[in-house]
Formats: C-alpha cells, structure tokens, sequence
C-alpha cells in the first residue's frame, strides 16, 4: 500500500506532465535510438574490406546487437518504475554517446562488436522507459507513437547512412557525428522535461530477468505475439539480407539502393498506421498478416525473376502489412495496462518483436555462408516468414472468442481516456 508520501510524489509527477512536445521528443528518441542501429548497416561492406572479414562475421556482429537488445529489455525494462523515467533515458542517452565514440574510434572487428553491445544496452534499457514514458503523457497518442516510431527509425537510419557512406566523406565516421550531436541535443530536452512518474522501493527484485506480464493481460499479448514476431522477422529480412539483395537486382553497387528498401518499407508502415488508426485493431492484424503473405510471396517472386522493380513493390505491399500488423497488436494490448506496469509490458513486447527481427536473420546469415548462398537464403527466409504468417492467421481465428472482450476493454479504456 503507498504512503501518503508516495502519494503525492505521484499527484505531483501527474500535474507536472509535459504535453506534446515531450511526446514528440519521447518519440524522437525512438527513431533516433533505432536509426542509429540500423546505421552501421551500410557500412558493414566498407568494414569488411578494411578488416578482410567474412559474412559470417557480419551476422555475429548483428546477432551481438540482438542478443544484448534482448538482456537488457529483460534486466533493466523495469528500472524507471522505481528510479523514474528521466533518470533512465539520460542514462540510456550517455551510453549511446559512448558507443558513437567507439564506432568512430573503431579499429578493428573487436571495437566494432563492443560498440553494438553497448548499443544493445542501451537500447534495450531505453524502449520500454520512451514507450512507457509517452502512455503516462498521452495514452491515445503514445499508443499511435509506440506503434509508428519503432520502425520508422530503422529505415530513416539506414537511408541517412547509405547517403552519408555515398556522398559525404569520412563514410565511417560523419554518421556517428551527426548522431552524437542529435544524442546532446535530446539530452538536453529530457534534463528540462518535469517527470512522468514517481519513485518506488523495489529496485533490486526488478532487475531480476522476468517477462513482467501481469495476469489480465497475459490472453491479449499471447494473441498478438505471434502477429508481432511474424512481422518484425520481415524487418529482420529488410535489415539484414535485403540490402546486399537490392544492390544485386539493381546491377549498382549504391549503398543508398542498400538501405533504401527498409526505408520504403517503413515509409509505408508509417503511413499505414495513420491511415487505420480507427479502425478495430482486430481487423487491422488480420489485415496486416494477410498482406504479409502476399508481399513475401511477392518478393520472392520479384527474386526468382531478378526484378528489381518488382522487389520494391512488394515492399510497399509488405510494408502495409508490416504497419499493420504492428499497429495492431499494440493496439490491443497498450490501452489495457495500468501506469505501473507500462515498461514492464513494453519491455516483453520487444523481446517478442527483437527475437522476431533477431533469430531468422541470424539464421540467414548463416544460410548465406554454409548454404546455397544470397538467393537461396533469401527463398529460405520468405518462406519461413510466410508460413509462420500463415500460423498467425489461423491463431487469430481460433483466438476470436478471446479477442472479442479484449476489443470491448480497449474501446472502454478509450472512452474513459
């Protein structure tokens, strides 16, 4: 039971909410923490050269980043509802500036691991605290910025770098310049931002790994994982292998071809979310996993004739499925959870969507070296991202009776908002 101390530390915290500007620069965070993961991409090839690495150590170096994501969503998700929003995120904020520093000081395959895994940290510690942080100002719209910023960040990332690799110097240092003078700034906005929430005991038994689900929301999220999972394992194919592919389909060696297929597909993942923004989330996954398959399909289809127009339009089909498919899932389960546990469950909502994103294209990457090479990979990863579209749908059918309370809780939730 709270103290009447604790009390009104939390009735203070409230009054001195921050309004849409800190939402939008909560938001920012978002996109720029993801653009700076997805901005080294480019760069592996350029890498490679330099330190005479196979692709096999490409996959390690982002399977470091993956893993490490992972660990700290599990340890530390939890630590703002104890230490407080603001502290986290400038902690979270330090850490990316250092590893910056590390990229840009980069002389070999062992710095280049280090700074991903500093950068896992301090991504992993930061997502649920940004997306928690932005429920507390605005549930409504932090729903939609939870649901729009994640892999809008991932294509803005990978498009900057690919123009700054191509046309600007110092290819393997001005993006984390640039990106370090974004970290300052954002830095600087959290300082004078008033806390979200108040302080708790606790802290010790939160860093304990747990998937903190409380009870009435375990059936919600245990119906849209596997939408999330079938979803982000398509970012994973556009983060990992799509890059080198379209570079490859297009005859040019453009490191802005690279990245500019995730960019597509985030575009209109972007757009996507704001288009179906009313409508019920439930019809949104279906329609998000049903466009999936086809846009995978697609895609392969696109390979197997070496089209590289068709390869980015299935992306923009893939990337409606992508948005809405997100979208969707956040939308069931974020207006259903209390102040309290908001970056526990969004913590364990990116484990799900990071092991989606993290372990196909780790197992791509090796397919690549060991097995039939980039196209054969490329059918692998297709295939397996549409039969497991396929077993999402057929979840979600026989999941229909759970669904149909957890929408009437959501719309309840938004009317009292």
């Amino acid at each position: 039971m709270k103290t009447s101390a604790q009390q009104d530390e939390n009735v203070s915290a409230t009054a001195r909410r921050p309004g849409l500007a800190g939402l939008t620069l909560l938001a920012s965070m978002i996109v720029s923490f993801l653009a700076s993961s997805s901005a080294p991409t480019p760069i592996y090839a350029i890498y490679a050269g330099r330190w005479h690495f196979s692709p096999m150590t490409t996959t390690i170096v982002f399977g470091s980043y993956a893993l490490t994501v992972l660990a700290a969503l599990l340890v530390l998700g939890r630590t703002s509802e104890h230490l407080g929003r603001k502290p986290v995120l400038l902690a979270a904020l330090a850490l990316q500036i250092v590893a910056m520093v590390v990229f840009i000081t980069a002389g070999g395959i062992g710095a280049l691991l280090a700074g991903r895994i500093l950068q896992g940290v301090a991504t992993g510690g930061a997502l649920g605290t940004l997306g928690a942080a932005m429920l507390d100002i605005d549930r409504e719209r932090g729903t939609r910025a939870n649901a729009i910023a994640p892999g809008l960040g991932s294509g803005v990332g990978a498009l900057l770098s690919g123009l700054v690799v191509q046309y600007l110097p110092a290819p393997t240092r001005l993006i984390y310049v640039m990106l370090i003078g974004i970290f300052v700034i954002q830095a600087a906005g959290v300082a004078l931002l008033p806390e979200t929430i108040g302080r708790r005991p606790g802290l010790r038994s939160a860093l304990v790994p747990e998937l903190a689900v409380p009870r009435h929301l375990r059936g919600p999220l245990l119906a849209v994982a596997p939408a999330l999972f079938a979803v982000w394992s398509l970012g994973g194919f556009y983060g990992s292998l799509a890059p080198a592919l379209a570079r490859r389909l297009s005859g040019s060696t453009s490191m802005v071809i690279g990245g500019l297929g995730l960019f597509v597909l985030t575009v209109v993942s972007t757009i996507t979310t704001v288009a179906l923004e009313r409508t019920p989330p439930r019809t949104v996954m279906f329609l998000g996993i049903g466009l999936l398959v086809v846009g995978s399909l697609g895609t392969l289809v696109a390979v197997e004739s070496s089209s590289i127009v068709g390869f980015f339009a299935c992306t923009c089909v893939a990337g409606v499925g992508f948005g809405a498919g997100f979208q969707g899932g956040m939308r069931t389960v974020l207006p259903l959870v209390a102040e309290h546990e908001r970056s526990g469950v969004l913590s364990t909502i990116y484990v799900v969507c990071y092991l989606g994103m993290g372990l196909p294209a780790i197992v791509a990457g090796i397919l690549v070296v060991h097995g039939g090479g980039l196209a054969s990979a490329t059918r692998d990863y297709s295939l397996f991202v549409v039969a497991f579209a396929v077993a999402t749908l057929v979840a979600l059918l026989r999941t229909g009776r759970t669904a149909r309370p957890t929408r009437q809780m959501h719309v309840t939730c938004e009317s009292d908002a």
